[in-house]
C-alpha cells in the first residue's frame, strides 16, 4: 500500500489528476513515496470516470491537479476525484493546485459577471476539500475565498536564486508589469540585494480578454538589466510589450521571470522574438516541446510542493519555508 506514515500513525497518500502527471510523480518521489493508483478515462459523450485502486480510509489524501487547456476537464475531473475522496472516507484532503482555476476573475469589473475564482473555491469546499494549497496567486485576496486552511506558496526564492546566477554582478533593476505587483516586487528587490524598483504604465481594455499595451516605464532602467516579473504568461502580449518600453527606456538587459506558464497562442513566437535575454519560469503547469525555445528556463516547482506538504502532514509551518512572507 502506498503512502508516508509519521510518528503518530496518520497517514499520507498522494493523488494525482491527469493534467500535469509529470509534476505530481517528481512530488511523489521528492517525499519517497509513489501515487495512488487512479483509474480516470473519458466517456463518448466527454463525461469523466474515476477510482482510486487502493484503499484510503482515514488517509490524508493529498490530491494534486494543475489546470492547464482545457482547463475545464480538468477541473472537472480534480472535482470528481474530491468527492471519490470523500466518500472513500478519507481523514483530510487538501487539494494541491499550482495553478489555481480562474484566479484573474476574482472581482466583478462590470455589473452582471460573476465572480469566478470564488465560486472554484467553493465547488472545492462542496466537493469535500478541507484545505487549500496554490503557489503565487494571481491576488493575494484569493485566500480569502476558501472556507478553510489555504497554504499560499511562494515560487519567488526558487525563481529569484536561478535569476541572481544569470544576471552576475550586473546592476539590476526590478521591474513590475504594473502598480498591481508592486509588493511582490519589493520581495524580489529584496531577495536580489535589495536592488531599484521600477513598474511599466499599461492601459487595458476590459471588454478584451488578454490585451493590454504597456506606454511608460516609471523608475531608474537605463543601463540596467532588467528583471521584469510577474505571476503567469499567457499570450504574453503584456510582458512582450513591456520588453519593448524598457528596451526603448536604455534597458542594457531585460530577464522576464513568471511562476505560471500558461503560453497560449502566440506566446512562444512572442517570448521568443521579444528582445529578452531569458525567460524564466516554473513546471506548475505542463511546458510542452513544441512550447520550449532556447532562452527558456523551466524549474521544478516539486521541491516545494513537497516540503509544504510534508509541514502540513507532520503540523509544521509553512510559513517558516518563506522566512515569515505569506
Amino acid at each position: 500500500m502506498t503512502g508516508i506514515l509519521n510518528s503518530g500513525a496518520n497517514r499520507l497518500v498522494l493523488l494525482s489528476g491527469r493534467a500535469h502527471l509529470q509534476l505530481a510523480e517528481d512530488v511523489a518521489a521528492e517525499l519517497g513515496t509513489e501515487l495512488v493508483p487512479t483509474d480516470a478515462y473519458d466517456f463518448a459523450n466527454g463525461e469523466t470516470y474515476v477510482r482510486f485502486g487502493e484503499s484510503v480510509r482515514g488517509a490524508d489524501a493529498f490530491l494534486i491537479q494543475s489546470h492547464p487547456a482545457p482547463i475545464n476537464q480538468w477541473m472537472m475531473e480534480q472535482l470528481l476525484m474530491l468527492d471519490a475522496l470523500k466518500r472513500a472516507s478519507a481523514q483530510s484532503i487538501t487539494v494541491v493546485s499550482p495553478f489555481y482555476p480562474y484566479a484573474r476573475q476574482d472581482k466583478k469589473h462590470r455589473g452582471r459577471e460573476p465572480i469566478s475564482a470564488r465560486l472554484m473555491a467553493d465547488l472545492y469546499k462542496t466537493a469535500g476539500a478541507d484545505r487549500l494549497m496554490s503557489v503565487d496567486l494571481h491576488t493575494a485576496q484569493i485566500q480569502g475565498f476558501f472556507d478553510g486552511p489555504v497554504d499560499h506558496l511562494m515560487a519567488i526564492p526558487i525563481l529569484a536564486e536561478h535569476v541572481q546566477s544569470l544576471v552576475g554582478d550586473d546592476a539590476v533593476t526590478v521591474v513590475s508589469p504594473d502598480t498591481g505587483r508592486v509588493r511582490v516586487a519589493e520581495m524580489w528587490a529584496e531577495l536580489l540585494g535589495h536592488t531599484p524598483l521600477a513598474f511599466v504604465h499599461k492601459t487595458r481594455d476590459i471588454t478584451r480578454p488578454n490585451q493590454a499595451e504597456s506606454k511608460e516605464v516609471v523608475g531608474q532602467v537605463k543601463g540596467r538589466t532588467c528583471v521584469l516579473i510577474d505571476d503567469m504568461i499567457d499570450t504574453a502580449g503584456t510582458i512582450a510589450g513591456a520588453v519593448k518600453v524598457l528596451r526603448e527606456h536604455g534597458a542594457k538587459d531585460v530577464i522576464i521571470a513568471a511562476t505560471h506558464a500558461v503560453f497560449s497562442d502566440p506566446a512562444v513566437e512572442r517570448l521568443s522574438n521579444c528582445g529578452a535575454r531569458a525567460v524564466v519560469v516554473t513546471d506548475t503547469l505542463p511546458v510542452s516541446e513544441e512550447h520550449r525555445f532556447e532562452d527558456l528556463h523551466v524549474l521544478s516547482i516539486a521541491p516545494l510542493l513537497a516540503r509544504a506538504i510534508q509541514e502540513v502532514f507532520e503540523d509544521g509551518s509553512v510559513t517558516s519555508l518563506f522566512n515569515g512572507h505569506s
